[in-house]
């Protein structure tokens, strides 16, 4: 993380960490099916420890449930600290949604359920 993503207290903008989920959804959403992906909910955002500036940090997404049109995708977040450790920093749920080009959802697979 750099500079210019800090807020006033000297941490990384939580906005700038969920843009990165969100990233990270449409990245795990779009395994399901090439086609467009958009996000219909973040259905939940934890923030469970700051980031500092210089840390990295590393986004994991999984599918946690298959539906006609959409994915709903657990994103879990770490940050390499400084001194060589490692910290959850943000867990997050979102739903993305299959749709055409006109912006309506489409059944992208017969399944559903939970994964």
């Amino acid at each position: 993380m750099m500079p210019r993503d800090t807020n006033h207290q000297g941490t990384i903008f939580g906005g700038i960490i969920l843009a990165h989920v969100d990233q990270a959804g449409y990245i795990e959403a779009r395994r399901h099916g090439l086609h467009r992906w958009v996000t219909a909910s973040v259905d939940r955002v934890d923030f469970k420890a700051p980031v500092q500036v210089g840390e990295v940090v590393e986004f994991h997404a999984r599918t946690i449930r298959l539906g006609r049109s959409s994915v709903t995708v657990q994103v879990v977040v770490d940050a390499e600290r400084l001194d060589g450790t490692w910290a959850r920093v943000t867990e997050a749920q979102l739903t993305m949604v299959a749709v055409d080009e006109h912006g309506k959802s489409i059944a992208f697979r017969g399944a559903e359920g939970n994964i």
